[in-house]
């Protein structure tokens, strides 16, 4: 599967349903953005199950704004719609394969369970 281009206008879309999806955010003026973009076409072909999707963080500043992009390339993945992991740096193609498996492999029960007990231990702003 190539990887999709997403824009303000796609972005909730592609990235807020189920499933996993990769974004990376990147410019092209970035060198390191440059040396990744290979390894992450070539992981996109091997995981059709997976969306690869790519935000130019010059052309969708208000996106990279909303994420806190401040280091480039940044890597997010989100599963069910939930960001379940985001650190800037390019990955070699060894370290991405090994952190889609372990994506793959988070219980999203889990991780639901903790945010709902997070949200309702976080103490309450008066009115």
């Amino acid at each position: 599967m190539a990887t999709v281009e997403l824009t303000e206008e796609n972005f909730d879309d592609v990235v807020g349903g189920p499933g996993m999806v990769l974004v990376d955010f990147w410019a092209s003026w970035c060198g390191p953005c440059r040396m990744f973009a290979p390894v992450y076409e070539r992981s996109a072909q091997r995981h059709p199950d997976v969306v690869f999707g790519k935000v130019d963080t010059e052309a969708q500043t208000a996106l990279a704004r909303r994420f806190g992009i401040s280091s480039i390339p940044t890597l997010m993945v989100v599963r069910d719609g939930v960001v379940i992991y985001a650190q800037p740096g390019a990955l070699a193609a060894a370290a991405l394969e090994e952190l889609i498996e372990k994506a793959a492999a988070v219980d999203m029960d889990e991780v639901r369970a903790a945010l709902s007990a997070s949200a309702s231990a976080a103490p309450s702003k008066p009115v």
